[in-house]
């Protein structure tokens, strides 16, 4: 069971010939609506995956928050523990012909008591994993530590997943990195607040945690708390859209794990489950479900694994 806790929103997708620069006017090409939210598709990516996959985030009382929470019903999602006290919020989404995009997020009313809550009902129902986005940090490392003194003697929690790009600064990111078991995070955003790959090594030791850092077409390098480093391939695909492809990642990712799968066998498998989001547009509607990833794996076996690279 894994319990997804973080945003939640409606992605207005604007098809753009470029990204503007400061000043510029550029004249859409198209205009949609879809359901988004780095959380919501996360848990989104995880139930086609096959995972037991619960949503615990915040929306609104009105007819499209109903509606958003159906949709994630359908993929197999459980809500019950979805807030909606608050709002739907909007994303916009400046999309390219080649697939690059920008993104103007806008926040939600997801606060720390509410993140208390959920990891103590996570807690309660035995869950193994919690995800969080990083937007919540550093202040949701009060509130998992308020959940973890109030627990039972012997009781564990579930194990911390981040999703380190909503982290805006280097504090933020430190302190997730602290809380969690395993981390994923852009390697543009990981260099520009933690420094090169020095500085991501010894951040996987010293704060112990799992850290899979993706860098989009050129693949991903997982790290390791012993020092270890494992680097893999994106697939090769005709991206359409690479909205949600981080989200689909991280959802596969926990996924794998709450399998039982290794940090190594997860992130290869979340590696061909991203690939495969970017085919079809939409951060939604891409997502691929457990027997299309199976499918491409069988059609491309794992080379053998090579000895992993020791960074210490």
């Amino acid at each position: 069971m894994i319990v997804f806790c973080g945003y939640a929103n409606i992605d207005l997708t604007v098809g753009v010939p470029a990204l503007p620069a400061p000043g510029d006017r550029v004249q859409a090409t198209a205009v949609r609506q879809g359901h988004g939210g780095m959380a919501a598709n996360a848990s989104a990516a995880a139930a086609r995956a096959g995972a037991d996959a619960w949503f615990a985030g915040v929306v609104g009382p009105e007819p499209r928050s109903t509606a958003f929470l159906a949709a994630l019903a359908a993929d197999g999602v459980r809500t019950d523990w979805t807030a909606r006290n608050g709002t739907l919020t909007t994303a916009v989404v400046l999309l390219t012909p080649d697939g690059e995009r920008a993104v103007i997020s806008q926040d939600d009313e997801l606060d720390a008591r509410h993140i208390t809550r959920t990891v103590r009902a996570a807690r309660e129902a035995g869950a193994d994993w919690l995800y969080l986005d990083g937007y919540r940090f550093p202040e949701a490392a009060a509130a998992l530590a308020e959940a973890a003194a109030d627990a039972p003697p012997g009781t564990p929690g579930p194990g911390l997943v981040v999703d380190l790009d909503g982290c805006d600064r280097a504090e933020a990111m430190r302190t997730a990195l602290s809380a969690a078991d395993h981390a994923v995070v852009g390697r543009p955003l990981a260099v520009a607040l933690l420094g090169g790959e020095p500085a991501l090594v010894r951040a996987a030791a010293d704060m112990d945690v799992h850290l899979v850092v993706t860098d989009g077409s050129r693949g991903w390098t997982l790290l390791t708390p012993a020092g270890e480093r494992h680097d893999g391939p994106a697939i090769e695909v005709d991206t359409v859209d690479a909205t949600g492809a981080g989200d689909c990642f991280t959802g596969a990712y926990c996924a794998e794990l709450d399998r039982g799968r290794s940090p190594l066998e997860a992130a290869r498998f979340a590696a061909v489950a991203a690939g495969l989001s970017c085919t079809r547009p939409g951060a939604r509607d891409g997502l691929p479900d457990r027997r299309a990833i199976d499918s491409w794996l069988a059609a491309h076996p794992t080379p053998e694994t090579p000895e992993p690279t020791r960074t210490r």
